[in-house]
């Protein structure tokens, strides 16, 4: 059950690191983002293939790594009291920065830059993005 704060236990938070549990990108995972996106680069599927690359086997693509960080948000951050909706205004300047190997598992790292109200019943927050990869020290996403 996620903890819900008050507008001004919220604000509380700007400054502070948050970071969300492990995540495993299994090849399974890879995979299924593969078809749906319809980017079968043989660097994501095929493993055989994948393997004669300096990578040495199959990575996640960086739009995967991207696409599952509403969920790490999720499962990490507080609720905000009466909060109805939540909607991503998106990301400013994303770099992928290393790539996933499949197996392996990523945490997002955040860093609560901002929250304030923008109209009545509408808020922003704000944060900076690390995607770390576990057992590798190297950062996969900054955003």
């Amino acid at each position: 059950m996620h903890k819900v704060l008050s507008f001004t236990e919220y604000q509380k938070l700007v400054g502070q690191p948050l970071q969300s549990e492990w995540l495993l990108m299994d090849q399974q995972r890879i995979s299924a983002f593969a078809e749906v996106t319809e980017d079968r680069q043989f660097i994501h599927i095929d493993p055989e293939k994948a393997a004669q690359t300096p990578f040495k086997g199959t990575i996640a693509h960086g739009l995967l790594t991207l696409s599952v960080l509403p969920h790490l948000v999720e499962t990490t951050f507080p609720l905000l009291e009466g909060m109805k909706l939540s909607i991503n205004y998106g990301y400013n300047k994303i770099r992928f920065l290393n790539p996933v190997p499949s197996g392996s598992h990523i945490r997002a790292n955040f860093l609560i830059k901002s929250f304030e109200a923008i109209a009545e019943d509408k808020y922003q927050l704000v944060t900076d993005i690390s995607v770390e990869i576990e057992e590798l020290d190297k950062t996969a996403l900054a955003a």
